[in-house]
């Protein structure tokens, strides 16, 4: 059996700009007292910024580099080492331009130092232009030891999301799981306006495993039974009731129409189908877990939820390779509805029921888009009507 493959690296940015003026936003957010004498260097360009490591802490900075966002290809892997060197001998002015100064006083950073009871350095991940952006940081101590990690939620959406991990976190640490390992909540509260999640940081920079495919389907499942499973029709779950209501929350949006049509269509066709509704993570994809021999770390838990149609990991997961290794998204759902069959069948799913989960699941999806769109005015969701909603109503029509 070959292993899965691994999502290959995003195209090229669009929002270097956007990715820019963020920069200033986050900075701002973690140290409000403005510029003084500690400094950042900014990876791998002050116009393309991805990282921020603390100079002058070169071990940290070198782990910060280590620890960053998975690299895909021979050559990316390759310049990160050369850089983690660089900042390690203290050499990193020489490759780098980019340095940005900060006063710590005042700072998220001796916030953090004070909860932790212990110097905290850290490193700032500067993400794509999205509605669920949030500031990321990395812990780390004067020897380079991840400490942790900090999440930061600064708006409507994102606070919400940051809050709903510390109780997903808090809720997974009740089971006993056996096949995925999940971070530790070791802080959730609130500084300033914002909301502050700290993690425990796990072993990402283990000796990694080949992931196949009856593995991550065994974890998924051990995840989707962990709640206890319900079995009801899908016109009369709690489930149906719940996107219902969240499809005429979208109605609002340009294309919130057209999902209510699909939703309604859905239906008509399948509401006396009888599902088994248990927990997802709500976004497992490739860049939200690595693989072990002893297990899989996962983390990311903002989207988690209970009483949703089993099996919808599985779909998100195959659909979100898909969407990352092709320029034709409309395909990439296609594809994923036509392999319903061979995804869901580990988790029990009845064969007359596999289509109609993964088509659930992309109304489910479109819902969030939009709701997510509605929560973070100007975020880039992308077009929903120029690839997941026609590819999910021609499924629909071709079952008439």
């Amino acid at each position: 059996m070959s292993p899965l493959p691994t999502a290959p690296a995003a195209p090229a940015d669009h929002d270097a700009r956007l990715r820019t003026a963020y920069l200033d936003e986050v900075i701002q957010t973690i140290y409000p007292a403005g510029p003084g004498p500690a400094s950042f260097l900014v990876l791998p360009h002050p116009r393309r910024p991805r990282l921020l490591v603390p100079a002058g802490a070169w071990r940290a900075g070198a782990a910060a580099v280590r620890h960053a966002t998975e690299p895909q290809s021979r050559r990316s892997r390759l310049a990160r080492r050369t850089v983690a060197a660089a900042v390690r001998a203290g050499a990193a002015d020489l490759l780098l331009r980019g340095r940005i100064r900060v006063d710590p006083d005042g700072s998220l950073q001796q916030h953090l130092a004070e909860l932790l009871d212990t110097p905290v350095i850290v490193s700032i991940q500067i993400g794509p232009a999205r509605a669920n952006r949030k500031p990321v940081l990395q812990l780390l101590s004067t020897a380079g030891e991840t400490i942790g990690f900090a999440k930061l939620g600064t708006g409507p959406l994102t606070r919400r999301l940051v809050r709903a991990e510390a109780d997903a976190l808090t809720a997974l640490a009740g089971h006993r799981l056996r096949q995925l390992t999940v971070p530790r909540v070791v802080h959730a509260g609130r500084w300033r306006d914002h909301e502050l999640l700290v993690q425990s940081a796990m072993p990402v920079w283990q000796r990694r495993a080949e992931l196949y495919q009856h593995r991550l389907a065994l974890a998924m499942r051990e995840l989707a039974y962990c709640a206890g499973v319900l079995e009801a029709t899908l016109a009369t779950s709690d489930y149906w009731h719940r996107l219902q209501e969240r499809v005429l929350v979208a109605t609002g949006q340009p294309e919130g129409a057209t999902l209510a049509t699909a939703a309604a269509r859905l239906h008509d066709r399948a509401g006396a189908a009888r599902l088994r509704f248990g927990a997802w993570h709500g976004d497992w994809s490739p860049w939200n877990m690595a693989a072990l021999p002893h297990t899989l770390l996962v983390w990311d838990w903002e989207r988690f939820a209970t009483g949703v149609p089993v099996g919808f990991d599985a779909v998100h997961y195959d659909l979100q390779c898909r969407l990352r290794s092709t320029s034709d998204a409309a395909a990439a759902v296609h594809a994923t509805l036509a392999a319903a069959g061979d995804l869901l069948a580990p988790f029990g799913v009845p064969p007359a029921a596999r289509r109609v989960t993964a088509q659930l699941y992309l109304v489910d999806l479109a819902a969030r888009y939009l709701a997510d769109r509605q929560a973070e005015a100007g975020a880039r969701l992308g077009v929903l009507g120029s690839w997941l909603l026609p590819a999910l109503i021609r499924s629909l029509e071709e079952e008439r």
